[in-house]
């Protein structure tokens, strides 16, 4: 299977850091790159990895279930749960869309003006080698053409002044 340029990327990153560490690289039948370039499906494996990573005692799904009954737990387990909670909910808040912004009320004139300004911000304007380059291809075959329909021009006039 090929690499994207993404995971060869992080491969080299890893080496790197392998490297200056003075560690000694580790070589898999699969290379590791894959894993750094990869997104998590959703915001439940996200918060699944949170909580197994911070040791929480509950899946996301039990706490979509509500409380559990109150266990006898110390201090620092729970203070570690409830920043893993506040993390993903955190993470998932940034990940949720955002609401569109509400334009403010404008007559169709001044709409219209403002739907053409935001659609010319869109526009991939040309560089002026491509300018150059394209003005030039158009100049070409607009000459072309005239001369064309000049020659047909002149060939249909003397035929019709031979008919007359």
């Amino acid at each position: 299977m090929a690499k994207s340029r993404a995971q060869r990327k992080a491969e080299a990153a890893r080496k790197r850091k392998l490297a200056e560490e003075g560690i000694a690289e580790e070589r898999d039948e699969e290379s590791h790159a894959q894993h750094d370039t990869q997104v998590p499906e959703s915001a439940d494996v996200l918060e699944a990895e949170l909580a197994i990573e911070h040791g929480a005692e509950e899946t996301p799904d039990e706490a979509l279930q509500g409380p559990a009954p109150a266990k006898p737990d110390r201090r620092e387990e729970r203070r570690q749960r409830k920043e893993a909670e506040r993390r993903a909910k955190e993470q998932a808040a940034r990940r949720s869309a955002k609401e569109p912004v509400a334009e403010r009320e404008r007559g169709p004139v001044m709409s219209f003006f403002s739907s053409v300004i935001k659609e010319l911000r869109k526009v991939q304007w040309p560089d002026r080698d491509t300018l150059v380059q394209a003005s030039a291809v158009t100049l070409l075959f607009v000459a072309v053409a005239a001369a064309y329909l000049g020659v047909l021009d002149a060939i249909f006039s003397r035929l019709i002044d031979l008919l007359i």
